[in-house]
């Protein structure tokens, strides 16, 4: 991948010098993972910082003898940083929910890296505080009602990794107990909501392509000021 199409495909870098890239570059590997795979496992430790080119894939916590998913991210994301930066084991897992073609850079190049270029540090840490406040809006919905939790969660993933199709917007068709997690809803609400949208032709679903279409934001938007 050449220094300025790896710039444009993941934020991260849009302010990184050209220096900084072709050593990432180099050292990258590239490589692609199957649904289902565990691409990281809870509790080792962090040699590397992972990239999504394609694809998604869930975070999840081990609460017992199940898993929780925490989060959902896809193309031009990252993960893998935080146990690299606090050289602690990781504290999640990450699973493929599609075909991933991921980007790895090597833990102590990237950590490296960021001492060396003051506008890689700043453009990571106004990542990670956005990552916060998406954390804080979820919390400040946690006792609305779960159509209100739910049509955040949609919104916030179109806007992060959504692909316009003339007038829509495609995501990935995220299983009902994973976005359920997401969203802070139950799995029963979030089947429930998903049929009373598809109905009203706010969203539809192509099962052979396994996509989600928002075919028409505004009254999701509507639904989110009631808030």
């Amino acid at each position: 991948m050449q220094p300025e199409a790896f710039s444009q495909l993941f934020p991260l870098f849009n302010a990184a010098n050209p220096e900084t890239l072709e050593q990432l570059l180099s050292a990258a590997t590239q490589y692609d993972c199957p649904p289902g795979r565990t691409v990281l496992m809870e509790d080792s430790w962090g040699n590397a910082v992972y990239f999504l080119a394609s694809g998604w894939v869930k975070v999840r916590r081990q609460v017992g003898d199940d898993y929780v998913t925490l989060a959902v991210l896809s193309r031009g994301d990252f993960f893998g940083e935080m146990a690299i930066l606090d050289e602690s084991p990781r504290s999640t897992d990450v699973t493929a929910l599609s075909t991933v073609e991921l980007v790895s850079i090597p833990a102590q190049l990237f950590i490296q890296t960021l001492f060396k270029d003051s506008q890689l540090h700043h453009r990571m840490l106004q990542l990670m505080v956005k990552r916060l406040r998406l954390t804080n809006i979820r919390f400040q919905l946690s006792h609305k009602a779960s159509a209100i939790k739910l049509a955040n969660t949609l919104l916030a993933m179109a806007e992060a990794y959504g692909t316009q199709v003339g007038n829509q917007v495609e995501i990935f068709n995220i299983p009902p107990s994973d976005l359920a997690a997401v969203a802070d809803v139950s799995k029963h609400d979030v089947v429930k909501l998903m049929a009373k949208l598809e109905q009203k032709a706010w969203i539809r679903t192509d099962p052979d392509t396994n996509a989600l279409f928002l075919t028409n934001l505004s009254p999701l938007k509507q639904l989110l000021k009631q808030s």
